[in-house]
């Protein structure tokens, strides 16, 4: 598996429309995609950054354990993931992908318990 990064961060709160003003106001960045309770942010660097509100639609397993989730870019999603597999770290469901874009993701829960996830964006090849 080749890491290639840290390529997206994402945080639940219960301060959603606080932590949306300091995402906006604060860091300057703008929102790219919106949703009740959820708002994306692309960092200049094409990192992207995701805000779930208490409301919003997400895997409730993702945040079960830790409110700050990370995504680990790697160069090939399929390869990175049957590695995890054979290294015996627990995979939660099957690859997600984004249509238009080809961004992908999978998530995984690390031997302390944690949820993480690997990413792949074809833009950033």
């Amino acid at each position: 598996m080749k890491v290639e990064g840290i390529s997206w961060a994402g945080v639940k709160t219960d301060s959603f429309e606080s932590m949306k003003r300091f995402a906006e106001r604060t860091l300057g960045l703008s929102a790219v995609h919106e949703a009740p309770d959820f708002a994306v942010y692309r960092l200049p660097n094409g990192d992207k950054f995701e805000i779930f509100g208490p409301r919003s639609r997400h895997p409730p397993q993702q945040f079960e354990r830790n409110a700050v989730v990370c995504g680990f870019r790697v160069d090939d999603i399929e390869s990175a993931r049957e590695e995890l597999r054979s290294a015996g770290i627990e995979l939660m469901g099957p690859v997600e992908r984004d249509s238009p874009s080809g961004y992908a993701w999978q998530h995984f829960r690390t031997p302390d318990g944690k949820v993480f996830e690997l990413s792949y964006d074809p833009t950033s090849q």
